[in-house]
């Protein structure tokens, strides 16, 4: 290669590598690669290099995918491959908005068996579950309604002893878990219904394993050490880059509107309700105090508490005629958690029953008023 690169880890078996919007492994040995690579992709054993690649800014670069649109998935394999003076027949790669300097790096070893994952990951505005509503659809090999949407998550997941055919295919779905995991520590929202998030629209993966050790693993799922080893440096490595990219770590989740934005209950609909609802002193009280409010710890644990609860009646485990009930207890113990009174919590819920409330955000914004009032008179 004629390009330097920083050399992030290596080993006898790889390099993990990175210049630029560019990171790149290179497989010292013959290899069994899993891939999602539209060049390439599936499996196969004749590649020596894996590339996640920055393709373009996570917003407002329309001229920048117009022009990879008119080169076509397998044009931009080609360029990126060129670009770094690869032969493009050898190499597997992903594209992402995200950038590569915020690659989460993690290792983890038992005995002999080594596992590292690299993943670089944006959710932001791509976080969904599987099965929501789906923007895109192919149609005679052509996507319609297409856009570049600046969250994915991408993974490469490496490994120094040989894994059978069925081993590497597990490990993508031991992989898979161990992503969603992480984001369901974090509680991401998906931005296509009120679930939490699985991974993004965009999620792609690279897998390599050496064909070169005296054993063949045969399988990796949760129960095997090699799947654990999977899981935990997926599963770090995946908080690792969201915390790089999106400035996002668990402390930060403690927030009432990251529990409940998902819900209907956003940062904007709560202060127009309070505008509504509460007087010019309490409204400008709560609005001059605001961050410290929602991310007080006894506050944040109700709102997931709240969160919890609106998913179980959509899920069905709660009827729907318990709702109002059900949101009376939790706001009044809200109103509680405000206040620091939390004796009050049945005056509280009665005076919340004597009102008629139907969307979440009305509900909680008059929780954080009756709250508020009662903190200081």
């Amino acid at each position: 290669m004629t390009q330097q690169f920083d050399v992030l880890h290596q080993t006898n078996m790889y390099a993990v590598q990175r210049k630029g919007r560019f990171l790149l492994v290179e497989l010292y040995h013959p290899s069994l690669v899993l891939s999602t690579s539209f060049v390439n992709g599936g499996l196969n054993n004749h590649l020596s290099y894996l590339v996640n690649h920055q393709s373009c800014e996570g917003k407002a670069h329309k001229e920048r995918y117009d022009w990879m649109k008119e080169l076509s998935q397998a044009g931009y394999h080609d360029w990126v491959c060129q670009e770094l003076n690869l032969p493009s027949s050898k190499a597997a790669m992903m594209g992402t908005a995200a950038q590569m300097q915020y690659a989460g790096i993690q290792q983890s070893q038992f005995e002999e068996v080594h596992v590292c994952a690299i993943v670089t990951a944006g959710i932001s505005n791509n976080s969904g579950r599987a099965g929501d509503p789906a923007l895109w659809h192919e149609r005679e090999g052509n996507y319609i309604h297409v856009s570049a949407i600046p969250g994915t998550i991408n993974t490469i997941l490496l490994f120094n002893q040989s894994l059978s055919n069925a081993a590497i295919t597990r490990s993508a779905a031991t992989m898979t878990e161990a992503k969603s995991a992480a984001l369901a520590e974090l509680a991401i929202p998906s931005r296509y219904s009120s679930h939490l998030a699985t991974g993004t629209g965009t999620d792609q993966f690279c897998i390599a394993s050496p064909q070169t050790s005296a054993q063949t693993y045969t399988w990796t799922g949760k129960h095997t050490k090699l799947g654990e080893l999977v899981g935990s440096v997926v599963l770090e490595a995946t908080k690792e880059a969201i915390r790089w990219q999106n400035g996002l770590e668990p402390s930060l989740t403690r927030s009432l509107t990251h529990a409940l934005a998902r819900h209907n209950c956003q940062e904007a609909q709560l202060k127009t309700a309070i505008t509504e609802q509460a007087s010019e002193v309490t409204h400008q009280m709560i609005l001059e105090n605001w961050d410290a409010l929602i991310s007080d710890p006894q506050v944040s644990g109700c709102a997931y508490a709240i969160a919890a609860i609106e998913d179980r009646l959509q899920y069905g485990t709660l009827p729907l005629s318990t709702r109002n009930e059900l949101l009376a207890n939790q706001c009044a113990l809200l109103a509680a958690a405000v206040s620091g009174k939390p004796e009050n919590i049945g005056p509280f819920r009665d005076q919340l029953l004597r009102k008629t409330l139907s969307a979440l955000a009305n509900w909680i914004g008059t929780a954080l008023i009756i709250g508020w009032e009662n903190k200081w008179n």
